[in-house]
């Protein structure tokens, strides 16, 4: 999706917290809520004070961007962050768990996947959800990924992710064009789960996968 959004992540939510003295601040996010096939997938994000590289005034929210771009700021990301975790839910463990406790799976293997010597991050700002079982210091925040460079930075490195896992799974179950529509219900990938049945990586508790499986016994 083209950046036609004018808003811009800031520093001010991180700048309020370090001068509280939380020095790791980690910014969460999610992509993959949506989709009937795949996993949930997220990323924590460790930003610095002294962070004011070029490539942080391209943040955005990672819908808003380009893949070319979300790529280009994710591998920035990767390489200039002071740390970047990344959890992964398997489609198996949202059939059990529902897709809320799923994404907060991921969000907790994300922070413990962090590692800044050997210490937890200090404070979380989490997009959108809140974290009762981590015991750190939290605030969600609505619509984080427009306002926070931290969490917009967690849904790029989240989103490119996710979206290569997608295009690996087109490789190895064709026909339903995961590389195209990432597991997300367009027209075209109903059609095809209709005509094809499901696959191993469907979400069989997502309704049009279920009446799927129910019809095909």
């Amino acid at each position: 999706m083209p950046e036609t959004f004018d808003q811009s992540p800031t520093f001010i939510e991180e700048e309020k917290l370090w001068q509280q003295g939380y020095q790791l601040v980690a910014g969460i996010d999610e992509v993959g809520r949506g989709p009937l096939a795949g996993p949930v997938v997220a990323a924590a994000v460790i930003l610095t004070p002294a962070s004011r590289l070029s490539w942080l005034l391209q943040l955005r929210d990672s819908k808003r961007l380009a893949p070319r771009k979300r790529e280009f700021l994710s591998s920035c990301i990767q390489r200039e962050a002071l740390a970047v975790g990344i959890g992964v839910v398997p489609p198996e463990t949202i059939d059990v768990r529902g897709i809320v406790a799923a994404t907060r799976l991921a969000m907790r293997l994300a922070v413990e996947t962090l590692s800044v010597a050997s210490r937890p991050p200090d404070f979380l700002l989490i997009d959108w959800i809140t974290m009762p079982e981590l015991d750190i210091p939290q605030r969600s925040i609505i619509r984080g990924d427009n306002l926070s460079c931290s969490i917009a930075a967690a849904s790029i490195v989240a989103k490119v992710h996710r979206d290569r896992l997608m295009m690996e799974y087109d490789g190895l179950y064709s026909g339903y064009g995961f590389a195209r529509n990432k597991g997300y219900p367009t027209t075209e990938h109903l059609a095809k789960l209709r005509r094809l049945g499901c696959c191993p990586i469907h979400r069989a508790s997502f309704a049009p996968v279920r009446e799927v499986r129910e019809r095909n016994g």
